[in-house]
C-alpha cells in the first residue's frame, strides 16, 4: 500500500475535520497504517493476543469471527483476470 495518502481522502479529512492538511495527512497515514493486515495476519496477531490473556481457543474463534465482521483488512492482491471474474462472473 506504501505510506502514500490518496489525494481525495486527504481533501475529504481536511474538509470534513478542518485539520490542516499537513496534520490530515500524517492522520489519515497512521490509520492506513493501522489496518493493513490481511485477515491472516489479523488472525495470528489477535489469537496470540487472546492466548496471551488466558482466553480459551472455543472463544477465541467466536471473538475473532465477530471482530472480522466489523474490522476493515488489507485486500488480497488481485491478478487481472481475478478482476475480470469479479466484474463479469
Amino acid at each position: 500500500m506504501g505510506d502514500e495518502v490518496p489525494d481525495e481522502l486527504l481533501r475529504h479529512v481536511v474538509r470534513t475535520s478542518g485539520l490542516p492538511p499537513a496534520v490530515a495527512s500524517r492522520l489519515v497515514a497512521d490509520i492506513m497504517g493501522y489496518f493493513v493486515e490481511s485477515a491472516e495476519e489479523y488472525v495470528r496477531r489477535r489469537h496470540t493476543e487472546l492466548r496471551a490473556e488466558q482466553v480459551p481457543n472455543a472463544r477465541i474463534w467466536t471473538v475473532i469471527r465477530e471482530e472480522l465482521t466489523t474490522r476493515p483488512v488489507a485486500a488480497p492482491l488481485l491478478s487481472e483476470r481475478q478482476l475480470r471474474r469479479i466484474v463479469y462472473g
